[in-house]
């Protein structure tokens, strides 16, 4: 299986390369700095150098891919601006739709709901928050899933919400806000974990499971 990782040299994505790896799927890694990419990917990666406003470095990413994996987040620098993986998030999806990739899974916080989830005082709580103190960085995880969700294509986003640079805990908890119990802090070789493990794996099809420790 051939796997594309978007924000592959992020925190999270890194390790989900590697997870990939490990589990022996061929990766291409989107990267939008090619220095920031691992000496130890070595020539098991192919790697494409793109920004995420470049339609045809990422059609090239995403062509030949079996599923696409986003470990994209919005900056949280207050300096920056516009919403450009809302942008590259979208050039992603019409990539995937052209080459017939229907898989996708991406990240987000639980102030994005499951679809059959209401509304809890801990998913309130994470909404509110960056709505109201970083706003530029909400509209791009809202836009970014949004979009996912409405694109008609078998998607899956893995929610959190405190990730640690922590290794992988006994125990994970996956489920959903309101009828099953859920922490905060969760390591991000857990999420990485997780989320490699989605590509093949249709549990949560159409769904936007919330994983913890």
């Amino acid at each position: 299986m051939n796997v594309t990782v978007f924000g592959a040299t992020g925190a999270i994505g890194s390790l989900t390369v590697t997870e990939l790896l490990e589990r022996g799927r061929q990766v291409t890694a989107y990267a939008r700095n090619a220095q920031k990419v691992p000496r130890s990917w070595g020539d098991r990666v192919r790697v494409v150098v793109g920004e995420m406003s470049d339609p045809d470095a990422i059609d090239s990413a995403v062509a030949g891919a079996d599923a696409v994996v986003s470990a994209l987040g919005p900056s949280l620098d207050r300096k920056a601006t516009g919403l450009p993986l809302v942008a590259g998030t979208g050039h992603i999806l019409a990539a995937m739709k052209r080459h017939d990739v229907r898989r996708y899974i991406g990240h987000a916080t639980p102030a994005i709901l499951d679809p059959q989830e209401k509304p809890t005082p801990i998913t309130r709580l994470i909404r509110f928050l960056p709505r109201t103190f970083m706003r530029r960085a909400y509209d791009e995880i809202t836009g970014m899933t949004g979009q996912a969700m409405g694109s008609g294509l078998d998607w899956t986003v893995v929610r959190f919400i405190a990730p640690k640079d922590t290794p992988k805990q006994d125990r994970v908890r996956v489920g959903f806000f309101g009828t099953d119990k859920l922490g905060f802090a969760v390591s991000r070789a857990d999420i990485a974990a997780f989320t490699a493990a989605q590509v093949d794996d249709d549990t949560y099809v159409g769904r936007a499971p919330a994983i913890s420790n």
